[in-house]
């Protein structure tokens, strides 16, 4: 099934099915049983959120618009010279990140920092402006993979019920 956001990501060069890669490669080691089309599931259910629809469709627009040089000045110079100060595009994927919570935000920075397949792809300098779109996908991997690490009917769980022990006299 080939969502409207989808058709955006592929017309930017994106398929989802890179970015469930990118999720098999990040839960893998932790769930022996994981397989892609979980992946690809947990994926599709990220952009399924609408407002990782919005943050999605905002940025890849202000990639499109920096490419036909539609942006105001001082924002087009930046946008075409990809600013490492910038911060903006880090900034709205945190948006999507923070969906499934914290384990989410470190995700994105191991991605944003080791940019593997497709999200690497989309920062190499001369194959159009991704100022955007590379940190959504690391936001959209991240989202997708903390979603999954959530639902690992494995992972420890704790009764706190009683209230913090830091607490007790």
């Amino acid at each position: 099934m080939s969502t409207r956001l989808e058709q955006w990501l592929g017309r930017r060069g994106v398929n989802v099915q890179e970015v469930a890669d990118i999720v098999y490669s990040l839960q893998r080691p932790y769930n022996a049983q994981l397989t892609l089309e979980e992946c690809l599931q947990s994926v599709r259910t990220v952009l399924s959120k609408r407002e990782v629809q919005y943050v999605m469709y905002t940025g890849i627009a202000l990639d499109e618009l920096a490419e036909q040089g539609l942006l105001p000045e001082p924002l087009q110079s930046i946008m075409v010279a990809d600013e490492s100060l910038y911060g903006v595009d880090e900034t709205l994927a945190l948006g999507i990140t923070n969906v499934y919570g914290m384990i989410g935000l470190t995700s994105f920075g191991y991605l944003d920092k080791v940019k593997p397949g497709v999200i690497q792809r989309l920062n190499t300098k001369g194959q159009g402006i991704h100022v955007f779109l590379d940190d959504l996908v690391a936001g959209l991997a991240a989202a997708a993979s903390a979603r999954i690490a959530h639902k690992d009917p494995a992972a420890n769980t704790y009764d706190i019920s009683d209230g913090p022990a830091l607490l007790e006299e």
